[in-house]
């Protein structure tokens, strides 16, 4: 048993390939990405092949003692492992490392902790520290010991392990009303966007893929973006106006990573509801990256996994300042939009993302001046209850010209249950031919 160093940020990277995987360069550079996000110091990195993890300690007693070897010449404080270890596994590395062992869950965690900023978004990453913990009480704490033989050496039992396991489940108790509450306010304004008919289209992607980058460029936002992983985890939602459609709102949300653990998955499913109940999803895909196709489908993977694989998905090619190509639009046989080519940073191609949104929200949105007859007051009166109301007139004959921003489906829905047929006036208003 020891006492675990309470400090230190010197690391040894363990990174290793299981099974037939051949050498998977862009999983080691990612890790290495991951450890430095997390303000870790770099001093070695240990790698190898083992056809199936040990039980014991994840890697053969060959492999640990090289492991131990490099933490001492390298004076690092601890260990970072590429993989997600069991309880006993990370507390048996401990005793047999004498340092601190940290998995890829915890890893991940660490960056979520340090990047939360919102009274939302930190609940929701301690919610997740805490149901990672639960299972790692038992570890290289003198204090947290069963009790000792022998006389006069019989301490309590395990009394302090069951105040610490009581003291986690409250926490963990309160943490997920607060979340409660703060989902029900979500839910509130998600309910009023329905009302006033305002399509959410929803910003998704493997991490670091330029999401809060493009975000900022289209809504003037100011959120924080940077050239790293996580760089942003709190959503932000801002109203985009379109010209010659209807003003849609857009979100902001977390991104995805490979193998991301199912503690923040679940932790964060209040806040990946705005992307499950998106009108539309802009998958924002990193085009430099080296294994393009591969990411794909791993942000397609999540996706499935919180039940937004149906929400219809418009591709959004960032970074082609950095892979050489040209902004463009890809459509598909029957003509629809399915991929912009753009650089957020530079702004090049950002009008032709525009022009798609505007191409794909088109069916769910209208906007332009109705003429209702004096009889259909209670028909006005339903426009305007609806939010749907943007300005209104009085015309000679007792008529009112509204202009209203409202889905088409509204608009037809209300003229039938009233028996009469709706009269778009053009007034400079472009009226969307569906």
């Amino acid at each position: 048993m020891f006492e675990r160093p309470c400090g230190g940020e010197g690391a040894v990277l363990v990174h290793l390939m299981l099974g037939e995987a051949t050498a998977d360069v862009r999983n080691l550079a990612e890790f290495q990405d991951l450890a430095l996000s997390a303000g870790a110091e770099c001093r070695a990195l240990i790698s190898g092949r083992r056809q199936a993890p040990d039980p014991r300690l994840f890697v053969g007693t060959g492999k640990a003692e090289e492991i131990r070897d490099a933490v001492r010449a390298q004076g690092a404080e601890l260990v970072i492992f590429d993989h997600s270890l069991s309880p006993s596994q990370e507390r048996n590395l401990e005793a047999f490392l004498q340092c601190r062992v940290v998995d890829r869950t915890g890893l991940i965690l660490d960056i979520f902790a340090q990047r939360a900023r919102s009274f939302e978004g930190k609940l929701q990453v301690e919610l997740a520290q805490l149901r990672h913990l639960s299972t790692r009480l038992v570890r290289g704490w003198t204090h947290l010991e069963r009790q000792r033989g022998g006389i006069g050496l019989r301490g309590p039992g395990e009394t302090q392990l069951e105040t610490d396991r009581r003291l986690l489940a409250d926490r963990i108790r309160q943490i997920r009303l607060r979340l409660d509450r703060v989902d029900r306010q979500r839910e509130q304004g998600r309910r009023a966007r329905r009302k006033a008919d305002l399509p959410t289209v929803s910003l998704v992607g493997y991490t670091n893929a330029g999401k809060s980058t493009l975000f900022n460029a289209l809504t003037d936002a100011g959120v924080y973006a940077a050239d790293q992983l996580f760089a942003t985890l709190d959503p932000t939602l801002r109203r985009l106006d379109l010209p010659g459609a209807a003003a849609v709102v857009l979100a902001d949300t977390v991104g995805f990573i490979n193998r991301l653990p199912h503690e923040l998955v679940a932790a964060f499913r209040a806040t990946l509801r705005e992307t499950c109940e998106a009108s539309l999803l802009l998958h924002v895909i990193d085009a430099s990256h080296a294994d393009r196709d591969a990411v794909i489908n791993e942000v397609d993977t999540v996706l499935r996994e919180i039940g937004a694989a149906e929400v219809p998905q418009l591709r959004v090619f960032n970074k082609i300042d950095r892979s050489g190509d040209a902004p463009r639009l890809e459509r598909d046989a029957e003509g629809q939009v399915q991929a912009v080519w753009l650089s957020a940073a530079s702004g090049a191609g950002l009008e032709l993302l525009r022009l798609a949104l505007r191409e794909r929200l088109r069916g769910a949105s209208v906007h332009g001046w109705l003429c209702l007859p004096p009889a259909a007051a209670r028909l006005r009166a339903r426009l305007f209850s609806l939010g749907a109301v943007v300005a209104e007139e009085a015309g000679p004959a007792g008529e009112w010209l509204i202009e209203v921003r409202t889905s088409r489906d509204n608009v037809d829905l209300l003229y039938r249950r009233e028996g009469l047929q709706a009269e778009w006036v053009r007034s400079g208003f472009d009226i969307p031919t569906l």
